[in-house]
């Protein structure tokens, strides 16, 4: 079966019998999240996601002998170099050659083993990994592996302006937040290695992903074939479930409605062509910081994110939902609200939840450091001066980050009654809460349709609440009264006044 996807990158995708000889080697170590983290142990594999290599190189290290999934973690998770003999056996179905066709062998010279008092030879030879494969497991899809590009704890340098990112932390909280009801049609915008399309799969007949990468849209088509079954990327018929369109945001599908749509966009500000103010002048230099196709949209300020909110609900079909993340610029003495309240257009319902606020130095250094490029003293000077003189140009203090929900209603009628929602829940939440966030849909949906005006409703509190009393010591009532969600949100409200 094909899908006429041809996207040039790293990845070889006319080689069926290479992909399903890959697929077969890693079936045959095991190479799954379970397995590796029983292999490296739960702490060292916790470390992953927070890119701290050492706790599981240091877990390789003592094993007695390697296996194939030994060989594989280290090549992969770890970037560790491998011999030829080693890989050899750890891939006997795709060998050497299958691995080097398919686009996973570093083209660079090779490298020489350090010398050991152990080993015949100090001058073995030693084999990179060109990119990243490594296991992803969900209650939805099961076991997959995701081809991307290796990161810089990997790489060990700056990445490459056309870097494509893995399965990231905020991926996860987007794939976690998404309500996952059946739908036809499906948009992921955005979609990077692919990592919402994989979760949309399941529980959508046909789903369309837009990048504006080329490199990105490989990457996809790879994870796409090497998953196909697992997916079921193709249906009955072997026609593909799944359109890979290249362009950016919303044009590769102009004119089209969908039932849902998911995004998690390239939303982080980034300096752009910022003026200098007249007394704060900025140093020589670059006059934006350099773009990552993966996180910068291009846009000055959160400019992409509101085009977002405004222009998605048009793109969705009726009581079709749009869910996304994104950043929001905070001006001083106002509420974290002021500017998305604005973006929402009249005939849209959202939601939208803040979940962390930070003041606008911090934010520059995260993402001055996110891609691991070499500042010296002066440059780095240079870019927080460009980041100062960006947010002072629109009164900017903090930014927001957080989740945004968007509805187009059936009809005026099937509006929220009580309007959209601006909540900021900052404490931990229930994972996966987009069960959580499909019920309270729901029962907006219900209260529309019904159109019960709110004081003949009867309210009744759910299974997960509970009351929590406070009071000073010796005195006859409490002073302070707590209703507590234990599930979905956590959300406390205050009963007492």
């Amino acid at each position: 079966m094909t899908a006429g996807w041809d996207f040039p990158g790293p990845m070889r995708l006319d080689a069926p019998d290479l992909i399903d000889a890959l697929r077969e080697d890693l079936e045959a170590a095991d190479f799954t999240p379970d397995a590796v983290e029983q292999l490296i142990g739960a702490s060292a594999y916790g470390q992953l996601s927070r890119e701290q290599l050492a706790p599981g190189r240091l877990a390789l290290a003592r094993l007695e002998r390697p296996s194939a999934l030994s060989v594989m973690t280290a090549w992969w998770l770890f970037a560790q170099p491998q011999t030829p003999a080693a890989l050899a056996e750890a891939f006997p179905s795709l060998g050497l050659e299958g691995l080097a066709e398919l686009g996973f062998l570093e083209r660079d010279p090779l490298e020489a083993a350090p010398p050991s008092s152990s080993s015949e030879s100090s001058a073995a030879e030693r084999l990179r990994p060109a990119v990243d494969l490594r296991p992803h497991a969900g209650d939805d899809i099961g076991s997959i592996w995701i081809a991307s590009d290796l990161g810089t704890h990997q790489l060990g340098r700056a990445l490459d302006h056309d870097f494509v990112l893995g399965v990231g932390q905020a991926s996860l909280t987007l794939a976690q937040a998404v309500i996952r009801r059946p739908a036809e049609r499906a948009l992921d915008l955005g979609t990077g290695c692919g990592i919402q399309l994989f979760h949309l799969l399941p529980h959508c007949d046909r789903v369309t992903a837009t990048d504006l990468s080329v490199r990105a849209l490989n990457f996809t088509a790879f994870n796409l074939l090497l998953n196909a079954e697992t997916l079921r990327v193709f249906d009955d018929a072997g026609r593909p479930r799944a359109e890979l369109l290249e362009g950016s945001l919303l044009e590769p599908v102009a004119g089209r409605e969908f039932d849902l749509i998911v995004s998690n966009p390239p939303f982080v500000i980034t300096p752009r062509q910022a003026a200098p103010a007249e007394d704060a002048p900025l140093p020589a230099g670059p006059a934006e910081e350099p773009r990552y196709t993966y996180r910068d949209g291009g846009m000055a300020g959160d400019r992409l994110v509101e085009s977002l909110v405004r222009e998605l609900p048009a793109a969705l079909a009726p009581g079709g939902v749009a869910q996304m993340l994104g950043n929001w610029e905070i001006g001083a003495d106002e509420p974290w609200d002021a500017r998305p309240r604005t973006w929402v257009r009249p005939g849209t319902d959202a939601w939208l939840i803040q979940r962390e606020e930070v003041d606008t130095l911090s934010y520059a250094l995260t993402w001055l450091t996110d891609a691991s490029q070499s500042w010296s003293p002066d440059e780095l000077d240079e870019a927080l001066a460009r980041y100062e003189a960006d947010f002072a140009s629109r009164g900017v203090e903090s930014v927001g980050f957080g989740m945004v929900l968007l509805r187009r209603p059936e009809s005026p009628e099937a509006a929220w009654p009580h309007g959209s929602v601006f909540e900021e829940i900052t404490h931990p939440i229930e994972q996966p809460v987009g069960p959580h966030l499909a019920a309270a849909l729901s029962r907006r949906e219900r209260l529309a349709a019904s159109g019960a005006a709110a004081s003949s409703l009867h309210l009744e509190a759910a299974e997960d609440v509970t009351e929590e009393r406070h009071q000073r010591p010796g005195a006859e009532h409490p002073g302070v009264i707590l209703a507590r969600q234990g599930a979905g949100l956590r959300r406390t409200a205050l009963l007492s006044s």
